[in-house]
Formats: C-alpha cells, structure tokens, sequence
C-alpha cells in the first residue's frame, strides 16, 4: 500500500478512537471535561467578543485556517505544524491572537494532534456539543471569536486528566524570549 494511503488509513483510525472515546464524555462538557471556571456556549463571560462576517474571515485567514476555525474543520493527524513541536512559549488563537495554551502544559498524546492538559485561563476556551460523526463530543471554542479548535477528552495526563486535542491550524505559536 502507498504511504499516502497508509497514512490516510491511519488519520481515519485515530478519527474513529477520539469519536470513541469522546460518545462517553457528556454531552455539555460537565465537569469531567471542561476546565474550571469555562463557560458553556450561550453563557457569557468577561472576554470581549469578535464578530466579523464570514467575507471578513476569509480576508484574514488562509484557506485552511477557515475550513478548521470558522467551518470546524479538521486538520489531517500528523501533518499540522505543532504536533511535534516542542518550542517554548505560548499558542494563541491563530483568528484573534486570544491566548490560549502554555507549551509547559503541551504534552505528546500520540494522537497526531498537539495536546494540552489545560488551558492558559480556563476563560479563554468555551465548550460546545458536537454531535458529528455519529457520536456526541466536546468541542473546544476560542472565547473571543468563536473559532473552533478541537476537542476535549478526559484521557490527559494529571493533574487535570484532561486531553485538549487542537489543530495546529487554529494556533499560533508566540515563542518564549
């Protein structure tokens, strides 16, 4: 079999693992995945919003970045720029620059995708329901404009137990000084 289609074979099998293992986290981001402190999509909290139309969404951002932020896309595991970088400093929201994640809490999950085990502020990430691929998930939203970023999972390592599994599409690395 070709390498393409090796790996393509591979992105669907750990597609088909997170949805598995995303149908037993509830529905809303209970307390088991979502961090303290996040709110849940429809409830405000004290970040300013963005709103830009979807015109104003494709002048800024590259083709790729629409398909996984503002259309909730998903990166192929593996090929994403972060997944197995292990630079100092802090990811931001690749849309509005919201900072969202600290490379001390980036780990290797083995999933393709970079993970973290919590977010900078627990406000800075909102959670929403995703019921696609025929199980229910929860997916991970930038606070101020909404952008998705992937999901989370109650398979990370301690102390949270959380996996926040993002595309490095909807990140921005600002390196450490």
């Amino acid at each position: 079999m070709k390498a393409k289609a090796w790996k393509t074979l591979l992105a669907l099998a750990v597609l088909a693992a997170a949805a598995w293992q995303g149908a037993a986290a509830d529905s809303r981001g209970t307390a088991a995945t979502r961090p303290q402190g996040a709110k849940v999509s429809g409830k405000t909290n004290t970040i300013e919003k963005v709103h830009k139309t979807d015109e104003e969404w494709k002048k800024i951002l590259t083709p790729e970045q629409y398909k996984v932020l503002r259309k909730k896309g998903t990166e192929p595991a593996f090929t994403g720029k972060y997944h197995a970088n292990h630079e100092k400093g802090v990811y931001v929201c690749a849309a509005c620059g919201l900072p969202l994640f600290s490379s001390d809490t980036k780990f290797d999950s083995g999933t393709g995708w970079p993970s973290f085990w919590k977010p900078i502020d627990p406000t800075h990430v909102e959670t929403e329901t995703d019921r696609s691929f025929f199980t229910t998930r929860t997916e991970v939203v930038c606070a101020r404009c909404g952008g998705h970023l992937g999901h989370v999972f109650p398979d990370g390592p301690p102390p949270t137990g959380l996996r926040y599994c993002m595309n490095s599409v909807s990140l921005e690395l600002k390196k450490a000084e």
